[in-house]
């Protein structure tokens, strides 16, 4: 696996072409028009996203946001034929290292929807920690998120 900063095309065909199985399409980036306008962007993005690529195809992207002291928010989403299939803790274990190296935070945090078990089980696989459970707006609606984190 490859991780580059996000090109516009790969932007536009997450936004537009990424469509996820029930329940998990509240994760489609058209059932949030914030999240769509900023990762279609380029000015929105900044230097905050990147792709992953296998095979010098789009296989998954991630995105960060310095959060205080040295704490890191990560955002990061598989592309949708990948889900599922136990693909999930090489694709973290690359972006975790690939933070670690360039940026080295004491802490990492992200949020998950509250019914995304598999993704909860996955990050508490790879040592993130729940912090708490928060309703968040999110899709036009108020939703329950939970709140992990990971201390370097």
């Amino acid at each position: 696996m490859k991780i580059e900063p996000l090109s516009q095309s790969h932007a536009l065909e997450i936004a537009n072409d990424w469509h996820y199985e029930a329940p998990y399409e509240f994760y489609d980036m058209k059932n949030d028009p914030e999240d769509y306008e900023e990762i279609i962007s380029l000015e929105a993005r900044g230097n905050r996203y990147y792709q992953v690529l296998r095979e010098g195809k789009l296989y998954g992207f991630f995105c960060i946001e310095a959060k205080g002291e040295g704490t890191l928010e990560l955002g990061l989403g598989l592309k949708p034929e990948h889900c599922g299939k136990g693909q999930g803790a090489a694709f973290l274990h690359k972006i975790l290292g690939f933070i670690a190296e360039k940026f080295a935070p004491q802490v990492l945090s992200l949020s998950v929807a509250d019914f995304n078990h598999r993704a909860q089980q996955l990050y508490l696989n790879m040592g993130f920690e729940v912090v708490r459970r928060i309703p968040q707006e999110s899709n036009g609606n108020i939703y329950l998120f939970v709140e992990m984190k990971k201390s370097s």
